[in-house]
């Protein structure tokens, strides 16, 4: 399958939308200019074009196997690793004295996006990994720091995330997994874990595994769960490995889509205790997998985005190729390509248009990071951390819904070819229908957005972003022609039903939870369609500005973002009125159990 990095659109979004300058001046990312961005975006793109994006399709045909508790990864995966953790891609971001290049989220937001694109299957190995590498760096003492973490910032290891169990699912306050306190600062680690993505492969030397466990005196409940280090090979004080640890892989999952990845069940214990290593101070398991979890949330949402533009640059290069009847305009007597008809123009669109909002919103909230991280002023880093927080849950949700909808008009722009598997363009689709489920489905993203993000501040961040909406209103207000006048219109429509919403979140989520709980998705969506169109509205306002530099690139950017406001954000209407409509739960709770 061919895949080609969206290389200056990508630029575009980081410079002018998620203000990169801005991050490269921030302490420790002196070096992370414009000139680095671009040099790091073309080298990984060659990678992702030439390496990653062929074996998309051999991952599916031929994907992971599992026999007598070894997996094997589909052909080419092993060496495509390798090339990926000789070029250093997998310490883009992580710290220099770890063996990482130290780059901004910003720039590690892009590479990590393209990788996904070419490769959703293959590139989640990298991304547990970075995975556990945050969660060590932030809660691991020194000596598992120097340990694990240069190891798995070069790619010789990976690192993989342990949560869910077979009566858990995500009510992570079930976890039954024990740890048994070995009297020398070690834990004997027994029970079963689920839906391991690549807990086991063939692909690096060991595995580092981050497991959830109850020690033999935790209460019950989350507050609970401690957090463990649990090797597949064992390390010795040298740095060397050792015998093999007592954690197995007893199957693998045989799944929609993303078959290349190894969705793994590991047994922990069968024969005397898996070794394992307390991570911080027991009980804080899940505060420090949540470091894991938000970084997997964010990344997820990315993945969104990657198989966005994957399948919107199949169906447009289909949609030129595929001849199939006259135009309906007369303009032509014979059969044109189809891209000439309207609603194909209007699906592609579509597809165009929701990629690169979720893609500007998704960099403009890696830039928040970077500033909650390195700025110097402790309230300026408080300020754009709850901005990131917040962002976090409506990236993620509002980015993979969205993949659904596109992967999904990529297969309609095929045609009955779309259903052919042959095409590639059910791939992504199928592909794609992880995404809404692992890390938190929507709906619990949604429930965070409500809860911790809106409630929890009573709507402070939600109206501060609101505000910043009003200032690009007043941009659009002092632009003419017909582009401006379409986004002030419905920009300002969307920014009063958000408005409208996050008030009713917080005048009506103590004495009507079902109300508000019932709509928590919709709110998700709605910010997604606001906050993404808020977006599209200043990449509007900069490409007005640049057009006479580039009439091809600005002017395209100023037709997407128009046709953003009139036929996406006018959905913003709508979803107010079902969520802040009189009585809104009572058509979903009229039901009883039996009557479904």
């Amino acid at each position: 399958m061919s895949y080609t990095a969206p290389v200056k659109d990508m630029l575009f979004t980081m410079s002018e939308l998620a203000g990169l300058e801005r991050v490269s001046a921030l302490p420790g990312f002196e070096d992370a200019t414009l000139e680095t961005a671009q040099a790091v975006i073309e080298e990984c793109a060659k990678l992702c074009g030439d390496v990653l994006a062929p074996l998309n399709a051999v991952g599916d045909t031929h994907p992971s196997t599992w026999r007598d508790g070894t997996v094997t990864s589909p052909p080419g995966f092993a060496n495509a690793l390798r090339q990926f953790s000789s070029g250093g891609w997998q310490g883009v971001k992580h710290p220099v004295e770890y063996g990482g290049q130290g780059l901004p989220q910003l720039i590690a937001t892009p590479y990590f996006e393209m990788t996904n694109a070419a490769n959703l299957a293959f590139a989640l190995c990298p991304m547990l990994t970075d995975g556990a590498i945050e969660a060590l760096l932030t809660a691991g003492s020194e000596e598992q720091k120097q340990r694990f973490v240069p190891k798995l910032v070069s790619g010789e290891w990976t690192g993989t995330m342990n949560l869910t169990e077979p009566q858990a699912g995500s009510d992570l306050a079930l976890v039954r997994t024990r740890a048994e306190p070995q009297g020398d600062g070690t834990y004997r680690l027994f029970g079963t874990k689920i839906f391991i993505t690549w807990g086991e492969h063939d692909m690096a030397k060991n595995i580092v595994h981050l497991v959830l466990a109850r020690t033999p005196d935790a209460p019950e409940g989350v507050k609970g769960i401690s957090l463990f280090i649990v090797p597949k090979f064992l390390v010795n004080d040298d740095g060397s490995l050792g015998e093999r640890n007592d954690v197995q892989c007893v199957s693998i999952e045989h799944k929609l889509g993303i078959k290349g990845s190894a969705t793994a069940v590991l047994q922990f214990g069968d024969h005397g205790g898996a070794l394992g290593y307390l991570v911080g101070e027991e009980s804080h398991g899940l505060e420090y997998m949540f470091i894991m979890m938000n970084a997997a949330r964010f990344g997820v949402g990315t993945q969104g985005i990657a198989l966005c533009d994957a399948a919107y640059q199949k169906a447009a290069a289909y949609a030129k190729e595929r001849v199939q009847s006259r135009p309906v305009d007369g303009s032509a007597m014979q059969s044109v390509a189809i891209i000439r008809h309207p609603d194909v123009r209007r699906m592609l669109a579509t597809m165009r248009a929701l990629t690169e909002a979720a893609r500007a919103l998704a960099y403009v909230a890696a830039a928040h990071a970077d500033i909650a991280h390195r700025h110097q002023d402790a309230a300026t880093r408080a300020e754009h951390q709850a901005i990131y927080e917040f962002l976090v849950p409506v990236v993620k949700g509002w980015s993979t819904e969205s993949a659904l909808e596109v992967t999904s008009l990529g297969v309609q722009v095929h045609g009955g070819m779309g259903f052919i598997e042959e095409t590639g363009a059910a791939q992504y689709y199928r592909d794609a229908r992880i995404l809404t489920i692992y890390e938190g489905t929507t709906a619990i993203q949604a429930n965070d957005l409500v809860g911790r993000k809106t409630l929890h501040d009573h709507g402070a961040v939600a109206h501060a972003l609101l505000a910043q909406i009003g200032l690009t209103l007043d941009e659009l207000r002092a632009e003419q022609g017909k582009p401006f006048e379409s986004m002030y219109k419905h920009l300002a429509q969307g920014q009063r039903s958000l408005q409208a919403v996050v008030q009713f979140v917080v005048a009506n989520a103590m004495h009507n939870p079902n109300a508000v709980f019932i709509g928590s998705v919709l709110y998700l969506k709605l910010a997604g369609i606001v906050l993404g169109g808020w977006q599209m509205a200043r990449s509007m306002l900069v490409a007005s500005r640049k057009l006479s530099d580039d009439p091809s690139f600005y002017g395209a950017k100023i037709a997407t973002a128009q046709f953003f406001a009139e036929y996406l954000l006018p959905q913003a209407v709508a979803l107010d009125a079902s969520i802040t409509g009189a009585d809104g739960s009572e058509a979903v709770l009229a039901l009883a159990d039996d009557q479904f």
